[in-house]
């Protein structure tokens, strides 16, 4: 339906591209739209940015003069069908519908094989080894590479960890738990009854100061148990979908670590927009910046988009060491607080030269500012002489990093690159664009101006109303597609859901699950006593798993947070989606944790 949808709007025949999928399909299995028509999706991008099909592009596809069958009728309105270059106005409409009809299943919530997880947690070995060569390599052949970091990162943070040095001096850093899983399967509000803690934080931040709510609970200390280093319980490192041809792997942190992380991470999000550099450089709350940034690279050419492999997992301890090796209170801190050992699936225990992998509260705004420091050393190389603040200041609006997403001068990507490399960063030159008109970061892509960003289907579709979470993402997929205009896809998936669930048309606002429409809402009936429209439909239910807390524990909980209600969050969704914590209900202190599982079910709601 999406094929024939975009071959309406770009006046293409779309017969042969969908016979020849669904025998690909019948053939191949569903490994052919997940990772087998996503890199035709990618090697497509890549002609793009070089202007021209090249014939190490698009293997395992029939080719005519240099261009595909598959999806010829549209790569004909973008490439010359003579010798496969980009046209001089290739049509917009044929870039976007063959990047949406060749990655639509690309990140499909699919379980790997049991193989394809192994290779990956392979390969986490492989990248831990890289690291900690390349951090040997650093220290042996390249410092004046190293002296160069070092005085960079002084250039561009030292404002931000003086500030942060000082919140610590003073004992502003307030630890927090979050609703996820835990190293040492602590869950709910049982983190708030923790009785164990390690030597090194309890060198930094004392157990007694931070597991019980005041000196009057005191006593209650005497149970702790203080981990020695070689005792200290490792990461638990895990595997959750990504792709089908490969999984995303992340390291669960143990409840003590990630308590004090967090605290550590909520003093640098309240420091890192007070200050120029790192406002513009790296500040992580919003994508928008990011996404700006490649739509103007896209129309002027003058900014590049480059994308790294394994980012968080090649960021070594040397690299943070750099940063803060002039900030005493914040290195102690930061590295008190970082879990040294993981343990991973067919490897057992290893200790990790790297930094911190995702599901460490610390990752994400370290990698940011270990990334940033690197693309200016690479473009102090290019500009031949040390940078100096007003260098720095005029590459506002120009460089900007949001974890592995970089955006950096189109002048200075090739030296930036290059020293990206050389301390140890992969790039991912598949994904990195700099020579043609598109670009692509933070989830949104650019081509010549135009938003070519695609709908992914996010899950298979749902087969009764149980299957909740697919009924979620089939209403979620419908309407936005309905958004895009596909008028076909969308009639054909309004048939699917309404065999599940009532379906009314709402507003984007509405608690129901419905069709967005451009029609207006059809009430059925009205409020008996607030006489305000309803209609019948469907609602999300989770239900907070059974958590008892009280005594000490309770009071501590209602300290770290400081009674925050609902009231303090207006974005309720947005706060969850961050971890951020929140007194949903009053029976928090009986319930508490992330929802294990979520259930449909109907009644009457406002449309609006």
């Amino acid at each position: 339906m999406v094929l024939d949808d975009l071959g309406t709007r770009c006046g293409v025949s779309t017969e042969r591209d969908s016979k020849t999928i669904a025998f690909r399909v019948e053939h191949e299995g569903l490994s052919f739209l997940t990772i087998t028509l996503p890199k035709f999706g990618k090697d497509f991008e890549r002609s793009l940015d070089q202007g021209f099909v090249g014939d190490e592009q698009f293997y395992g596809f029939r080719k005519t003069a240099g261009l595909p069958h598959l999806l010829g009728g549209f790569l004909r309105l973008v490439f010359n069908t003579g010798d496969g270059r980009l046209l001089d106005d290739p049509s917009h409409d044929a870039i976007y519908a063959i990047r949406q009809i060749s990655l639509m299943f690309a990140k499909i919530a699919l379980e790997c094989t049991p193989e394809r997880e192994q290779h990956a947690y392979d390969e986490y070995i492989e990248c831990e080894k890289d690291v900690r060569l390349t951090v040997r390599r650093l220290l042996a052949s390249e410092p004046d590479l190293l002296e160069a970091f070092s005085r960079i990162g002084r250039l561009l943070w030292a404002d931000v960890f003086s500030m942060v040095d000082t919140k610590i001096y003073q004992e502003f850093v307030v630890p927090k738990h979050g609703p996820g899983a835990t190293a040492d399967k602590l869950r709910g509000n049982a983190k708030y009854n923790q009785l164990t803690w390690t030597r090194r934080l309890d060198e930094v931040f004392p157990h007694w100061e931070h597991l019980i709510p005041s000196e009057s609970f005191l006593q209650r200390m005497d149970s702790v148990c203080i981990l020695e280093p070689w005792e200290e319980i490792p990461v638990r490192v895990i595997s959750v979908p990504k792709t089908l041809e490969t999984p995303r792997i992340i390291a669960v942190e143990p409840t003590c670590m990630q308590y004090m992380q967090q605290g550590v991470l909520a003093v640098m999000k309240e420091t890192i927009p007070r200050f120029d550099n790192s406002r513009e450089f790296v500040q992580f709350e919003r994508q928008e910046p990011n996404q700006r940034l490649a739509l103007e690279g896209s129309i002027t050419g003058a900014l590049a988009t480059l994308d790294l492999s394994e980012a968080s997992d090649r960021v070594s301890t040397l690299h943070v060491q750099l940063l803060l090796e002039n900030h005493r209170l914040t290195r102690e801190a930061v590295f008190a607080s970082r879990s040294w050992k993981a343990r991973v699936p067919g490897h057992g225990v290893i200790s990790l030269a790297k930094f911190a992998s995702m599901g460490s509260a610390l990752c994400f705004p370290f990698e940011a500012m270990v990334f940033a420091t690197a693309v200016f050393v690479g473009i102090e190389q290019g500009l031949s002489r040390r940078l100096t603040k007003k260098d720095i200041q005029s590459f506002y609006g120009r460089v900007r990093v949001y974890g592995d997403d970089i955006i950096v001068p189109v002048d200075y990507a090739n030296v930036v690159i290059s020293t990206l490399e050389a301390f140890g960063f992969r790039v991912n030159r598949k994904k990195s664009f700099w020579t043609g008109k598109f670009r692509e970061s933070c989830g949104r892509d650019y081509y010549d101006g135009t938003d070519v960003s695609i709908v992914r289907v996010r899950r298979l579709f749902a087969e009764s109303r149980s299957d909740a979470e697919e009924v979620v993402s089939m209403v979620s997929l419908r309407n936005q597609l309905y958004e895009r205009g596909f008028c076909m896809a969308v009639d054909h998936l309004d048939t699917l859901i309404e065999r599940l669930i009532p379906f009314p048309v709402v507003s984007e606002t509405s608690p129901l699950l419905g069709r967005l429409s451009a029609g207006p809402c059809q009430p059925e009936r009205s409020h008996p006593t607030l006489h305000h429209p309803l209609v019948k439909g469907a609602k999300v239910e989770s239900v907070i798993p059974e958590s008892n807390l009280d005594d000490y524990g309770a009071l501590l909980k209602w300290f770290l947070h400081k009674g925050s209600t609902v009231e303090d969050e207006p974005d309720i969704v947005r706060a969850l989606l961050e971890g951020r914590e929140i007194f949903l209900q009053d029976d928090h202190l009986l319930r508490a944790g992330r929802p294990r599982s979520i259930r449909i079910k109907t009644g009457w709601g406002s449309p609006y």
